[in-house]
């Protein structure tokens, strides 16, 4: 399908692009993108391949997390020039979870236009099709690598009275929802993948059950959103004092040493090692 050619004013134009299926493009987006000087690409290839499919022949420029600094002022150029220049990223919609913010906030500070068209994202599409409730939620992006900087984060959030989403690669999977199981406790979730594609798949249950499911499975296919329905209320956080509440209970109802002990509960907690262990060592001596 072609897209009458527009007349752009100079500006920063923020484009949402397909998250898998390239009909999901929108009829203003492929003006939008036929019609702009430069395309500012998180990988000129991918968009490569939809401009392929779509015929626009508008030069792509990369601007990505490891240029980002370099290519602020020489787009902020372009724009002063009086070119338009349309923003994308791989799939979806520019800024979630990339540097584009900081470009926004530039050319906001530059006096610039700024125009968003607006389109598919994942993580909307996650939520809706999970059954969870849609009407509060936080995007909680991409958590920590690891587990204990992991369960830190959640821990943040563990007490936001919203559904939450968060993004997650394949072969941390199982890791994480084994770790949002432990932090949150037993909510309902879902884990949603290669949404808008042939292959899509959404799967609900527990957070325990997600966790043992993917764990056996091994590895799925695709990028993956999960959704994690609000607790009940009745989650704590892991501050100072439940810390020494549970290293009392393992170290003496449970028998534990003080470093097993320690162990224990930073892994259940996401608490530095070495902070849990001082703080053992005074609930020992204290005597809980």
């Amino acid at each position: 399908m072609s897209a009458p050619t527009v007349n752009l004013t100079p500006g920063l134009y923020i484009v949402a692009t397909p998250i898998g299926n390239l009909g999901d493009i929108t009829l203003r987006a492929l003006e939008t993108l036929k019609a702009a000087d430069a395309i500012a690409c998180e990988d000129t290839r991918e968009t490569g391949k939809l401009a392929q499919v779509y015929g626009i022949s508008a030069p792509r420029i990369p601007y990505h997390d490891h240029n980002a600094a370099e290519m602020r002022p020489k787009i902020i150029e372009r724009l002063k020039q009086g070119q338009s220049v349309a923003l994308v990223s791989d799939a979806g919609m520019p800024l979630i979870s990339d540097p584009g913010y900081k470009l926004v906030r530039a050319c906001r500070d530059e006096g610039l236009s700024v125009t968003c068209i607006p389109g598919a994202s994942a993580s909307l599409a996650g939520l809706v099709l999970s059954g969870l409730p849609a009407d509060r939620f936080f995007f909680g992006g991409f958590l920590p690598v690891k587990s204990a900087a992991r369960r830190t984060a959640l821990g943040d959030v563990a007490g936001v009275p919203a559904t939450l989403i968060f993004y997650e690669t394949a072969p941390r999977l199982a890791e994480s929802l084994a770790d949002m199981n432990a932090v949150l406790g037993a909510r309902p979730a879902a884990v949603a993948r290669e949404l808008t594609k042939k292959f899509e798949e959404v799967r609900t249950g527990t957070l325990a059950e997600l966790a043992a499911h993917y764990a056996a499975a091994g590895e799925p296919r695709g990028e993956i959103v999960v959704i994690v329905g609000q607790g009940d209320g009745t989650a704590m956080a892991w501050d100072a004092a439940r810390i020494d509440a549970r290293l009392a209970e393992v170290m003496h109802s449970q028998g534990l040493r003080v470093k097993d002990a320690a162990a224990l509960v930073a892994a259940e907690s996401g608490w530095r090692k070495n902070d849990v262990y001082a703080r053992a060592l005074s609930v020992k001596d204290g005597g809980g």
